[in-house]
């Protein structure tokens, strides 16, 4: 049996715009993002770690069953995740700061009150 590789197309095909971000650019900003380490969304697609790192520095090209299943890991559109279009209006809070608002709920109310009012502090001297 002999293997073949595939011929270059000869069709003349305007470029796309898809922005200035790869593939394996956009999955990386959307993973941390949402607060994942490549393990985690590894786990999350039931793959091994070393895959995401491929995908991330676009080594591999996605196919079709991949992207959906970055999409669904990853919570976002598959158009968003080939950057066909980026709404912001469906942003998935940060794992990491909602990690860090769980152990803040997990203060005492005067513990919690001294931090809040340390964050508003720090809040309104970044907006200055």
């Amino acid at each position: 049996m002999t293997i073949t590789m595939p011929r270059p197309s000869k069709l003349k095909l305007p470029p796309l715009d898809l922005g200035n971000e790869t593939v394996g650019q956009r999955i990386a900003r959307l993973r941390k993002e949402r607060g994942y380490t490549q393990i985690e969304l590894a786990e999350r697609m039931s793959i091994i770690q070393g895959l995401i790192s491929d995908y991330e520095r676009d080594k591999l090209r996605l196919h079709g069953e991949m992207v959906v299943r970055f999409a669904q890991a990853l919570e976002v559109t598959a158009d968003e995740l080939l950057g066909l279009n980026s709404s912001k209006n469906g942003v998935k809070p940060n794992l990491k700061i909602l990690r860090r608002l769980k152990k803040i709920e997990s203060l005492p109310a005067s513990s919690q009150k001294t931090l809040l009012k340390t964050i508003d502090t720090f809040l309104i001297a970044a907006e200055k």
